[in-house]
Formats: C-alpha cells, sequence, structure tokens
C-alpha cells in the first residue's frame, strides 16, 4: 500500500545580482523559501540561501565587491527576523530596500515536501553551476574566506559575528580596509581576515602596516585590546606545484618553487613581526571551537 505524500503549497524568489541595471543583465544568487500560508506565521518558515561560488559573478563583473556578497545571506535573514510579517509585506520591504544591483525576482509557486529539501532542489535548478561548469576548483582568497566561514558556521558562531568590519571606524575616516569579522569576548576584540599568500602578498604588507593604528582604535573605541588573526593558505597547498606547462624543465621548477617559498615566509614574517596573529585554514577547526566556546553558544 502506497502512502500519500502531502505537498506543501510554497513560494520563493529569486537573488539576483544585477551589475548594469540599465542593460538588465543578472545573475541568480540566492533564493528565499516560504510556505504559501506563513502570512501569519512570521518569518520562522521563510528560509534564505545565497551561494558560495562566484565563479558567474566574476564573469559578468570582475571588479564585484564579494565581501558584501558574502554577508549578505546574514543580511537578509536578519532582515526577515527583525519584520513583523515574514510574509508578503516583508518581501516587499526587501525589494524596496535592495539596491540597484541587489534585486528579487516575481514570486512563484511550487510545491515541497519540507522546505529544507526544496531549497536543495531550488539551489540546484536556479543558481548552483553544473558540475561540468564548475571544474576549476576556487583557490586564494575566495576559497580561504568560504573555508573560514564553514568553519564558524558549523560552530553555529557565524551570525553572531561582525562582518565586513570598516578599519575606518577605527583609524581614519577615507581608509578603505575591511576585515571580514570578527567578535569581542571579554576584554578583548578578535578579528579575523583571509589572507592568500599565493595571490596577494601585498595585503600582507596592508595589514602589517595598518595594525597599529587599528589597535589603538580599538582602545579608544573599545576600550579593549585587538587580537587580529591572518588566515593564510599552507605552504604546502601551492608552493611546490608549479604551472603543468613548466614541469618538464627541472631547473626552472626549482626556482619558481624557492621564489613562492621565500615569498609565503616573507610575507608571514611581515605580519608576524607586528603580532599579527598567522594560522592557516588547518586551524581553522580549532579556531572556530575556541569562538564557540568564547560566545558560549
Amino acid at each position: 500500500m502506497r502512502l500519500a505524500i502531502k505537498l506543501k503549497q510554497c513560494e520563493f524568489s529569486l537573488v539576483r545580482y544585477v551589475p548594469d541595471p540599465v542593460k538588465n543583465e543578472f545573475v541568480n544568487i540566492g533564493v528565499l523559501l516560504r510556505g504559501a500560508d506563513d502570512d501569519r506565521k512570521g518569518s520562522g518558515d521563510m528560509l534564505v540561501r545565497v551561494t558560495r561560488d562566484w565563479g558567474r559573478v566574476r564573469c559578468v563583473d570582475p571588479d564585484a565587491d564579494l565581501g558584501l556578497l558574502e554577508s549578505l545571506e546574514s543580511d537578509l535573514r536578519q532582515r526577515l527576523e527583525e519584520s513583523e510579517d515574514g510574509g508578503t509585506s516583508a518581501l516587499k520591504q526587501l525589494r524596496e530596500s535592495l539596491s540597484n544591483g541587489l534585486q528579487l525576482s516575481e514570486t512563484k509557486g511550487c510545491l515541497a515536501e519540507n522546505l529544507a529539501a526544496e531549497m536543495d532542489s531550488l539551489m540546484r535548478l536556479y543558481v548552483e553551476r553544473r558540475k561540468r561548469e564548475a571544474i576549476s576548483r576556487k583557490s586564494g582568497r575566495v576559497a580561504i574566506y568560504g573555508a573560514m566561514r564553514t568553519q564558524f558556521e558549523r560552530a553555529g558562531v557565524w551570525d553572531l559575528m561582525r562582518k565586513r568590519i570598516a578599519a575606518a571606524d577605527y583609524t581614519s575616516p577615507g581608509d578603505p580596509l575591511r576585515l571580514d569579522c570578527g567578535y569581542r569576548p571579554n576584554g578583548v576584540v578578535r578579528m579575523f581576515h583571509a589572507v592568500s599568500l599565493e595571490g596577494d602578498l601585498e595585503m600582507a604588507k596592508v595589514l602589517a602596516f595598518s595594525i597599529q593604528g587599528l589597535r589603538e582604535g580599538v582602545r579608544r573605541v573599545e576600550q579593549a585590546d585587538l587580537e587580529l588573526t591572518a588566515i593564510v593558505e599552507p605552504l604546502g597547498a601551492w608552493a611546490e606545484k608549479p604551472p603543468r606547462k613548466m614541469r618538464a624543465k627541472g631547473e626552472v621548477e626549482r626556482v619558481l618553487d624557492s621564489d613562492r617559498a621565500a615569498g609565503y615566509k616573507f610575507a608571514r614574517e611581515t605580519m608576524e613581526r607586528e603580532n599579527i596573529r598567522v594560522m592557516t585554514t588547518v586551524d581553522l577547526v580549532r579556531i572556530a571551537e575556541t569562538a564557540r566556546l568564547e560566545l558560549r553558544v
């Protein structure tokens, strides 16, 4: 005897990144999903998910602010939680408040056995790239930031942390530096920033140059000490793997490896000399567990 599965009427909207509103070109980057009868229930039955694969966004807009887009999911969830009505009026408010670069599509209906499974299906259908498109492995700062966010999410602390912390709040107006995330346990402010020593050695120098002003500003504004941690990739993740086309030339390979290792060592020492804590993605599980304990999650 086959049991009948009761399907729930749902509604969803797509979150779109629109780099040029005049051309009306867009990339689907997320989904908002809710039960169709949830207007009276608040936002508890509304799900929000934003992609972590920014390949398509970078194709249409190489200068896209990926840090801002990474923080979008938490921002949307917070707005819905703070709204008095998790249904039509909440979506209307979001449509009116989002910038021109971010839009919500028209609402569409669907049937679902449960919202979580339907969200997975909608993300695969409308947002995520097919496997053939996603052959290239994420690398550099994007990969480090993604790994950091994943571990903080698994520890249940990501939504409790500040994101894209403006250095200008502590240094001087106009300072463009933004730190990825942070939190404050007791008398210390902990901040974390993803730094790729494979592709952006300059960021190590930027942090080393900025840290003294940041520390002084945090003491003045927060009456607390600052601990800044740079999250980098392990040296072995890339320094011993020169481009494939060079592998037949052993002497050139050794020179490339030596140069890359020297750059990695220089960047680490530059930051550590200024008492910036440097840890690798291998340490993220331990870092996230410490945050969980300190935030008492």
